[in-house]
């Protein structure tokens, strides 16, 4: 708003600088006027162009402010209270508003409607000018004065709002980060951690109940031993790589498929599903070629979700569906990549939903929509076009994989 102030500064001292020349008296009056002109252009100029490094100056000393109030009496007295360089008076009050607020408004729209009135009376003494035009401009000068107050007072709180909201939105970033985190350490926990010490527990279970039995079988108290040893060594395993993963600033897998192949996360995916099965006796297949020829890599964080929701519906099929197989497939059907795992079991139960899972504490399927909702990926978890069982399928649009050429 300042610079504003002194480009029409600028424009009114050019306007009224011919003026003011052409009226003064020959000699040092021609001299002190063509000071005036020049001192009052340049300064207008310097604070027009830098008003970022003058402004301070001018906001510290208001006494180089009286000073230009000065200089611009001597062009207007020369040039007279009728031309275009009145004009530039009212301009000082405004600038005084808007840099020191309503007292300096107020000191400087009285000096210059002092200096007003004073080179009226003295052009004009020899005529009888009526006194609405001798007021008029001292009155603007008031008036802009006020403005100018009013304008500092507007603009100062708009900026206190302006900050408030950016500290309000910093908050509310941070708030949502905090909870996303939080969220995200929920599901690897559930996904990791959790379903691990699931399985340490059915394994002591088992055996306390070979050891209590009336003849326990050494051997078979073995192999229950070392199951629980296994399990309770990957927990730990599972907590380490947890915790460095919030440490770690490299993704998992490389981000170009160049350096370790195109198919190097399908192999991993099909050796979980292997793993799976040898595991749980559970009999699952993958369905796509050996070499995942035609399927397309995915970046690190991508992988991570996909395996990670692969994992927790085979989970689910083993531990709640009674299912006796699953089908894990994945194709290009257009420009989405599919991805399908559907067991032959029971099926979910009637009216499940995200809100009574979260409420009832399984967290399952719910951290598998957010990591779906997280890939950028459609899920639908159901029936879908089979008889029984349950499918979830991820639907992952192929213009947000990189290198990816899209079949016509």
């Amino acid at each position: 708003m300042c610079r504003q102030v002194f480009g029409f500064r600028l424009a009114m001292i050019v306007l009224s600088a011919p003026a003011a020349l052409l009226n003064a008296a020959p000699g040092l009056g021609a001299r002190l006027v063509g000071a005036a002109v020049v001192v009052t252009f340049m300064v207008s100029y310097v604070l027009f162009r830098d008003w970022e490094r003058f402004g301070p100056l001018l906001l510290r000393h208001p006494s180089l402010l009286a000073a230009d109030t000065l200089f611009g009496s001597f062009l207007l007295i020369s040039a007279g209270p009728d031309t275009t360089l009145a004009y530039v008076s009212v301009c000082t009050p405004l600038l005084a508003g808007l840099v020191y607020s309503w007292r300096g408004a107020a000191c400087f729209a009285s000096l210059q409607a002092l200096i007003l009135l004073l080179v009226h009376a003295t052009l004009k003494a020899d005529r009888h000018a009526p006194v609405v035009e001798a007021l008029l401009l001292p009155g603007l000068c008031v008036i802009a004065g006020a403005m100018g107050s009013t304008l500092r007072n507007l603009m100062l709180r708009f900026g206190a709002a302006t900050q408030a909201l950016t500290t309000v939105q910093a908050r509310l970033a941070a708030a949502e980060a905090v909870s996303a985190e939080r969220a995200r350490l929920a599901r690897e926990m559930h996904d990791s951690v959790a379903k691990t010490l699931y399985g340490v527990a059915l394994a002591a279970d088992g055996l306390a109940s070979t050891a209590s039995a009336a003849e326990p079988d050494p051997a078979r108290i073995r192999d229950q031993a070392e199951l629980v040893s296994r399990s309770a060594r990957r927990a730990a395993a599972e907590s380490r790589e947890l915790l460095t993963d919030l440490r770690r600033e490299r993704p998992e897998w490389p981000e170009s498929p160049e350096r370790t192949g195109r198919s190097r996360f399908w192999h991993e995916l099909a050796q979980e599903t292997r793993t799976f099965s040898r595991r749980t006796g559970l009999r699952a297949t993958c369905h796509w070629p050996t070499d995942a020829a035609g399927l397309p890599p995915l970046p690190a964080p991508l992988a991570r979700h996909v395996l990670s929701i692969t994992t927790e519906a085979l989970e689910n099929a083993h531990r709640h569906a009674s299912a006796t197989a699953v089908d894990v497939r994945a194709a290009v059907q257009g420009d989405m990549l599919c991805l399908s795992i559907h067991d032959d079991g029971t099926g979910l139960p009637p009216g499940t939903t995200l809100e009574h899972l979260r409420t009832t504490g399984h967290f399952g399927l719910l951290g598998m929509v957010e990591r779906a909702a997280q890939a950028g990926a459609r899920i639908r978890i159901g029936r879908g076009t089979h008889e029984r069982g349950t499918e979830v399928r991820l639907d992952l649009p192929l213009q947000t994989l990189p290198h990816v050429s899209q079949a016509p």
